[in-house]
């Protein structure tokens, strides 16, 4: 498919030269494709690391569907997160991670991604829980994601001294010592 190959393309041309000194051009010569093809799919270099990010969201759904069996919401969501974190976990993600937080722009939009992982989760418990009352469901995504967010920050700033599965697990219990 070509929407992901210009993707693949373009990371792996951010990570071995930069996110800065990559050119739209070079992303599309290693696609195999025009830089007018290049606007089809996306609109800018900023739409290719996003794009990866958008692949999570729909990954945690699925996620949140795949652990029905675990019982309550909250521990669906968590073990949902668990099952995304050992989906995504790759040698280039805290690069990834690294390079969506070098300008401004990408980190606000990151910081948006988060609302769509709240409503993947949300959309999720709906499916499992269609008697539920919305509002409570709504509540839960908002709150049980935010462990992800305190994982991720954490990592960054100890800039990947351990897996993201161990920052998961730690925001994890924090977050049941807190509730």
């Amino acid at each position: 498919m070509t929407f992901q190959r210009i993707a693949d393309a373009g990371l792996k041309s951010f990570l071995a030269k930069g996110y800065q000194e990559t050119t739209l051009d070079e992303i599309a010569a290693a696609a195999g494709i025009s830089r007018r093809t290049f606007f089809y799919y996306f609109k800018s270099k900023d739409e290719i690391l996003l794009a990866h990010q958008r692949g999570y969201i729909e990954a945690l759904k699925t996620s949140v569907l795949e652990s029905a069996s675990v019982g309550q919401p909250i521990e669906i969501v968590h073990q949902a997160l668990r099952k995304l974190v050992a989906r995504i976990q790759t040698p280039q993600l805290l690069e990834t991670a690294r390079l969506l937080r070098q300008n401004n722009a990408l980190r606000v939009r990151t910081r948006g991604n988060y609302l769509a992982l709240e409503q993947a989760v949300y959309e999720g418990l709906c499916e499992l829980f269609p008697a539920k009352d919305h509002d409570e469901l709504r509540l839960m995504s908002m709150v049980s994601v935010s462990p992800l967010r305190l994982a991720v920050d954490k990592w960054l700033q100890e800039d990947g001294q351990h897996p993201l599965m161990d920052y998961i697990e730690e925001a994890l219990r924090k977050f049941r010592a807190a509730i």
